[in-house]
């Protein structure tokens, strides 16, 4: 009986699908590989989706449809097509696909970066822009980036003169992915989660345990297709279905706990802090956020800032070790503006241009986002003279678009001279650069990003000169991408940190209070 009634069910949403398809085909939608009934491309698609989507970029054409399950998703690969999705068509493209699980961490979309275009979100936006991401607050911030490179600094210093064999170099994501970690968290929960002994307390523990947590990231191959096939298979997925609602339980007690902390020191001080959380809870009432907004608004930002940056940092040093002449020039360029007698701050970047560049030629070739995150269509639109219906997806893939020969010269090539030769703004105004999107849903912490990972960049490059590993050479640095919807490299990279400047240079600059 059972089986019989799956049949029947099966039968009855392939015909559903079959409308569909009939439907789309009349109304000439972009072409693309042939999709099989309920599952759709799923299994055509390889690991890492964005070198997949430029492959077959190259078969169907700037512009192609790929149907995950039944859902149809179109993928634009050209400057000029993603000026037609985020510009000429940005209101109608503003909203957001959000698959069952999605939906569940985001609160219904009463987040900002899985809400859809309306009322909610040109709120929260506002907010961001005008609270949480001013250049006030970023400012006043600034002592806690400056806090945290510096402290991956010491560190490295101190593994690479006392613990470690000099030759077999660091791991660079492991300080990276620390100093990301302990970052975002203080600007998020104006906490830092290290007890006396320099190691993660129990609630950081906590924390990383959630953040680490498999049913939060990509998940399964198994949790992925569930994503994307029809609600009556959902039986098949309970299991997923239940360590996601106890993942989101472990959220809320941790979050609870810090907001109630955030409010008893304000009650007992009355000050308030210039932390994320503080701002939410000040803020709250004016911006007419409930709870559930709250909470998903500080795991907006702890997912949104962290990995990103981690990300864009490590793919950037491995650029960095194979060019010796680039790495060379950075460090001439921050001699002769910082000198050796000094560490770096934020205030020297405007005079660093060359460092700015190789930021941008690094965001330019790894955008951590690589397919930015997916535009749903509001009505029926036309992009690239093909109809993309109401509901559907639309993907930019700024990674092909960055390495599009048509655009970039010799765009494989990491090469930041380019950017001096023409100056190119990458905060969504030029789309041929679109690192932190464009239009309505570019990503509101975008100068915070910038700050971070050139400081960053600039610290390691003033501090330490950088060689690959002995017996290493740059033709085996593995530069394949990890699957993913952000882009960590397959293989963490492995370098030779040298001091370069005096011993004393080397310490942590303590921010306190915040």
């Amino acid at each position: 009986m059972a089986l019989y009634l799956i049949m029947i069910i099966g039968a009855a949403a392939a015909i559903v699908v079959g409308y569909k398809v009939l439907r789309l085909l009349r109304l000439k939608v972009p072409p693309g590989p042939r999709a099989l009934p309920i599952v759709g491309n799923l299994y055509d698609i390889k690991p890492v989706v964005v070198r997949c989507f430029t492959e077959w970029s190259q078969v169907y054409g700037p512009i192609f449809s790929v149907y995950l399950g039944s859902h149809l998703n179109v993928v634009v690969n050209s400057a000029a097509l993603a000026k037609e999705v985020l510009k000429d068509n940005d209101q109608q493209l503003a909203y957001r696909n959000r698959t069952p699980q999605i939906n569940k961490v985001s609160r219904n979309g009463m987040d900002l970066i899985w809400s859809d275009y309306g009322p909610h979100y040109v709120r929260v936006r506002k907010l961001c822009t005008l609270e949480l991401f001013s250049m006030k607050r970023i400012d006043a911030l600034r002592p806690i980036r400056e806090d945290e490179v510096t402290a991956m600094v010491e560190s490295i210093f101190r593994d690479c003169t006392t613990n470690k064999p000099a030759d077999k170099g660091v791991v660079l994501r492991e300080y990276l992915g620390m100093m990301a970690f302990l970052h975002i968290t203080r600007l998020t929960f104006g906490k830092r989660f290290i007890d006396s002994k320099g190691m993660i307390d129990e609630q950081g523990k906590e924390l990383k345990y959630i953040l680490e947590n498999a049913v939060l990231k990509s998940g399964t191959r198994k949790s992925g297709l569930a994503e994307f096939l029809p609600p009556w298979c959902s039986f098949l997925f309970n299991v997923d279905s239940e360590a996601l609602a106890a993942h989101n339980v472990r959220i809320d007690t941790f979050t609870d706990k810090i907001m109630e902390e955030h409010i008893l020191a304000r009650n007992n001080t009355g000050n308030t802090n210039n932390h994320f959380v503080d701002a939410l809870l000040t803020l709250k009432n004016e911006y007419q956020l409930s709870h559930d907004s709250v909470i998903a608004l500080l795991w907006n930002m702890i997912s949104a800032g962290m990995d990103t940056t981690a990300i864009t940092l490590e793919w950037a040093m491995a650029e960095i070790v194979m060019s010796p002449r680039v790495q060379q020039k950075a460090q001439e360029e921050l001699d002769r503006v910082v000198g050796r007698g000094r560490v770096m701050t934020e205030a020297d970047i405007p005079n660093l241009p060359y460092l700015q560049c190789v930021t941008k030629e690094c965001l330019r070739l790894h955008p951590p986002t690589p397919l930015m995150l997916p535009h749903k269509a509001s009505t029926d639109v036309k992009i690239g003279g093909y109809h993309v219906p109401k509901g559907a997806t639309v993907s930019v893939n700024v990674w092909a678009i960055a390495r599009d020969p048509a655009v970039w010269e010799n765009p494989l090539e990491f090469r930041p001279e380019r950017f001096q030769e023409e100056d190119v703004d990458m905060k969504g105004t030029d789309y041929r650069l679109l690192p932190f999107g464009s239009g309505r849903r570019i990503c509101p912490g975008a100068q915070l990003a910038i700050y971070l990972v050139s400081s960053t960049l600039g610290h390691l490059l003033h501090h330490f000169n950088w060689t690959l590993p002995w017996g290493v050479k740059a033709e085996d640095i593995d530069m394949m991408e990890q699957p993913g919807m952000v882009t960590y490299m397959r293989t963490p990279v492995r370098a030779v940190p040298t001091p370069r400047l005096p011993a004393d240079l080397y310490k942590r600059l303590v921010a306190e209070n915040v």
